[in-house]
């Protein structure tokens, strides 16, 4: 299944994709529909009134999860750009739900960046409560997958030796458009999907989630083991080489560019970068 969180007016509303249509689930966002017990079984079998997929509005795919958990430097070339050794374990930090946005939004750049960077990621959506899960049961938190674009201030994340300042700016964060689930993707809950970052048509980013240290099912192992994860929480798992920081020389979004972020069987971030109004 593909689902989504569309905007109607000043509401929002979960959806399941179908061929050119959303279904609605009677649910207000894919976060309170995954709080559900049997929400994949909801989810399949929903009947709801259609929207025309075309032209929807895609709100962040949950929009107040309680955690988004994000993992540093887990794909080896971007590591090896970074100029760093491999890691003995995964690197944590966070972001808010006040740093997400909607597929198509608009990624607002503040004044107080000359950095700003992009950053192509699979994230793994929990779809029920974990704590210190192992093995299968890290495996079946797993609700789905979705595209998140790690919008980072490069200038404010190497401020100090701890990343969170560079990495949690409002209205900065891109995710969705869809949750797929596992079944429709190779390799399941370990998926192996070609990743893809354009500024301006240009490639700046392109691999395979098949390159990933860290494995989803070993994330949700580990994460699980410091935190509660709750259904609708999110763990980017990281994004590969080619971001503007590690460039010779460096190049950084300065405002007016179309970024697209893409995975193959998920869906397409598709945002235009705009600087920040005065309040």
């Amino acid at each position: 299944m593909k689902l989504a969180t569309i905007r109607t007016g000043d509401t929002t509303r979960a959806v399941r994709l179908d061929g050119d249509a959303l279904v609605d689930l009677g649910f207000p966002d894919v976060g309170a529909l995954l709080s559900q017990d049997s929400w994949a079984e909801t989810a399949a079998s929903a009947t709801g009134a259609p929207y025309a997929a075309a032209e929807a509005e895609y709100a962040p795919l949950v929009p107040v999860p309680s955690k988004v958990v994000c993992v540093g430097l887990n794909y080896r070339n971007h590591i090896q750009e970074m100029g760093r050794d491999l890691p003995e374990h995964p690197t944590l930090f966070a972001k808010f739900a006040d740093s997400l946005i909607g597929a198509g939004d608009d990624i607002v750049r503040p004044d107080e960046t000359d950095q700003l960077d992009w950053e192509v990621e699979l994230a793994v959506v929990i779809g029920k409560p974990v704590r210190r899960a192992r093995g299968a049961e890290a495996e079946q938190a797993i609700a789905g997958f979705t595209v998140l674009n790690d919008i980072t201030c490069r200038d404010w994340q190497f401020r100090t030796r701890e990343w969170l300042q560079g990495k949690m700016w409002d209205s900065s964060t891109p995710v969705g458009p869809y949750l797929v689930t596992p079944d429709e993707l190779p390799g399941g809950v370990r998926p192996a999907l070609d990743v893809r970052l354009l500024v301006d048509g240009e490639v700046m980013q392109s691999d395979t989630t098949a390159d990933l240290l860290f494995d989803p099912v070993a994330l949700v192992e580990y994460v699980s083991a410091i935190t509660r994860l709750n259904p609708g929480d999110m763990i980017a798992t990281g994004t590969p080489g080619g971001v503007g920081h590690a460039r010779k020389p460096q190049r950084f979004l300065v405002g007016g560019e179309t970024v697209v972020a893409e995975i193959d069987g998920i869906g397409r971030l598709e945002n235009r970068v705009v600087q920040e109004k005065a309040a």
